[in-house]
């Protein structure tokens, strides 16, 4: 029996699809066009991770996917049967396949594919068809983890029924949320 368990504080757009067994986590949210496809096995997605515009995560048999916290996955990005550790960003357009794990703040970048199985190294950068891991740069977690946060700004203002922010405006929430 299938199961959905998203937590109140989550922003879900009209037109994005959960189906199956799917979890998401407080402060997430669900852009237009998202599809979360949990019929062959799990998803779940952590706290504040941000699945945006026409992204799609699809388990596969026996392979659930895994998104962590404070993720940001760009537009139109594929995530197969993977895993996605915490502070991590999925560039747009970017494949994550089966198997594979992108670890602890590593960031793939746009239109780059991980090969299914490849075990993406913590703090590092992937780029390229196939991807090519390279090193990361210091703090890149950190850096990463803001950005998520900025998202989860965006979508609580949603959920306020603001829809639209000025850059000056997020940047002085993102000020006084660090300070919290």
């Amino acid at each position: 029996m299938s199961e959905r368990k998203i937590d109140a504080s989550v922003f879900v757009h009209p037109s994005a699809v959960q189906t199956g067994n799917v979890s998401v986590g407080k402060g997430s949210s669900l852009w237009p066009h998202s599809a979360l496809r949990g019929d062959f096995d799990s998803i779940s997605v952590g706290e504040y991770t941000s699945i945006q515009d026409g992204c799609v995560l699809h388990a596969a048999p026996g392979r659930p996917v895994k998104v962590g916290s404070y993720v940001t996955v760009g537009h139109g990005a594929v995530l197969h049967g993977c895993t996605v550790e915490d502070d991590c960003i999925i560039g747009i357009n970017s494949v994550v396949l089966d198997g594979a794990t992108v670890g602890k703040g590593a960031i793939v970048a746009a239109g780059a594919v991980v090969k299914a199985g490849e075990q993406v190294p913590a703090n590092s950068f992937v780029a390229g068809v196939p991807g090519v891991v390279k090193p990361g740069k210091p703090n890149q977690d950190q850096t990463n983890r803001a950005g998520a946060m900025s998202y989860y700004l965006l979508a609580k203002g949603y959920l306020e029924g603001q829809d639209t922010i000025s850059a000056g405006e997020l940047f002085s929430k993102l000020a006084q949320a660090s300070k919290k």
